[in-house]
């Protein structure tokens, strides 16, 4: 069984971590194309959950896309991805199709459970994606689950797990890091942590707030991101995906994010004030500062921007026609999709 642990990088001796090659022009753009596209979908449906629309709960992914867009840009497509109940934005990164995700949301049968899930039990088993869970903590077990089928499977693949900073409490997120570490199972948790678990911040719920070092007692190890730059996500992920995907076991991701909107659609968010918001938003939001890159640059140019911002939101316009205008489910499919034959 390969070493796991953090003692190869503390003392004499220390590694530095592979650094994944520099992004392309192409690549920088498909980054801000691909965050972009979560921001306008989420600001859509915002729209349609505010006109009665999308019912249940809606939890937005604004402000936090450059997490999954720098993660998932090193993913193979034997990779398999799982993530809680704020999961718009990964089924996009995932290359779902943006009308069966909207159309899902609005409980419609052109989407992607059927019109029965909703926002948060979304599922695509060919894009890999296996939820979108409402139980706080439950994609850690199922995440290992299934990094323990990519080993037995020896495909090659590996799972990330995405959960949030409240998350990170719950017991079987412990279990989950225990039978990983004993099992030597390939599996990148990482820990969306926007500050606050619902209403509450991360210094008042955890007695530590390292969040990376969560895994010590595991000897698994973890790193602290830069969340709200793509970049410094790619940089991460791709020494945690390298780490899992060569065999020595899971590797934790504390990617320092924020949301810009309430925990849900329901949540007025008072225990922050609109300074604070503006703040990160003035000075740390992942599309701004990936635009201003590519004008630096000299990658693109204003109005290359502007152009695919009028294509993005034309996708995004040809969602919620669709979703709209797709029919409700049968009153008949209550009954399907219940028990699966083994």
């Amino acid at each position: 069984m390969a070493t796991r642990g953090n003692k190869s990088q503390s003392g004499k001796g220390k590694q530095q971590p592979p650094k994944p090659p520099e992004p392309s022009a192409d690549e920088l753009q498909r980054y801000y194309r691909d965050m972009l596209l979560i921001r306008r979908f989420e600001e859509r449906a915002g729209q349609l959950y505010g006109m009665g629309l999308i019912g249940g709960f809606c939890h937005l992914y604004i402000g936090q896309e450059a997490v999954v867009t720098g993660v998932q840009s090193l993913l193979t497509e034997t990779d398999s991805v799982i993530t809680a109940y704020r999961d718009h934005g990964h089924m996009l990164a995932c290359g779902m199709d943006p009308k069966g995700v909207m159309a899902e949301l609005t409980g419609r049968r052109g989407g992607y459970s059927k019109g029965k899930g909703g926002s948060m039990h979304m599922f695509s088993v060919e894009e890999r994606f296996y939820g979108g869970h409402g139980i706080v903590g439950a994609p850690a077990p199922i995440g290992a689950g299934l990094a323990f089928a990519h080993r037995y499977r020896d495909d090659g693949g590996l799972c990330t797990c995405y959960i949030g900073d409240g998350a990170v409490n719950q017991g079987q997120f412990y279990e989950s890091l225990n039978m990983a570490a004993l099992w030597n199972l390939p599996v990148v948790y990482i820990i969306e942590n926007n500050k606050y678990g619902m209403g509450t911040s991360v210094e008042r719920a955890s007695a530590t707030t390292e969040l990376h070092q969560r895994g010590r007692a595991f000897e698994v190890p973890g790193r602290a991101v830069d969340g709200m730059n793509v970049l410094s996500v790619r940089e991460a992920g791709y020494e945690a995906v390298q780490h899992a995907r060569n065999g020595n076991g899971p590797f934790i991701l504390e990617m320092k994010t924020y949301r810009y909107r309430g925990h849900s659609m329901s949540d007025p968010a008072k225990y922050r004030s609109k300074e604070e918001v503006q703040k990160m938003r003035e000075e740390h939001d992942p599309i701004n500062q990936l635009r201003q890159r590519l004008l630096d640059d000299g990658v693109v140019t204003e109005d290359a921007l502007k152009e695919v911002d009028r294509e993005v939101k034309n996708v995004v316009t040809e969602a919620a026609d669709f979703a709209q205008s797709s029919p409700e489910p049968d009153p008949a499919e209550l009954y399907t999709d219940v028990l699966a034959e083994a």
